[in-house]
């Protein structure tokens, strides 16, 4: 396959382009991790931490940390994305989306499919 051409564009990846920047307006420097995490519970809703640590090869913590960006409430103490919810069932968290968790995903389809 021929490199592109530096005035081509190849608008497959500009649609992948457009999604990734949509995830870094919400926290201009969201880590790769969030949104991986985000995208898993997107493509699983619901899900249980335990499956994103497995299939992500995250530890506990870090798992942890990824979730929390996505919820509410942030560590210590700042505002999160609100993108995602934490329930109990039993001894596992669970994770789903939010309204806004919702949206979003609604909003990466319209950029990468419309």
């Amino acid at each position: 396959m021929d490199p592109i051409k530096r005035d081509q564009t190849n608008n497959d990846m500009a649609r992948v382009l457009s999604a990734i920047e949509r995830l870094r307006r919400l926290e201009r420097e969201i880590p790769t991790q969030v949104c991986s995490v985000f995208l898993y519970i997107a493509s699983h809703n619901p899900c249980n931490k335990e499956a994103i640590e497995e299939d992500l090869e995250f530890t506990t913590a870090s798992c942890s940390r990824n979730i929390d960006w996505l919820t509410d409430k942030h560590r210590l103490k700042k505002p999160g994305l609100g993108l995602i919810k934490k329930t109990r069932e039993g001894r596992r968290l669970m994770l789903s989306l939010t309204e806004e968790g919702h949206a979003l995903v609604q909003d990466l389809y319209t950029d990468l499919y419309d």
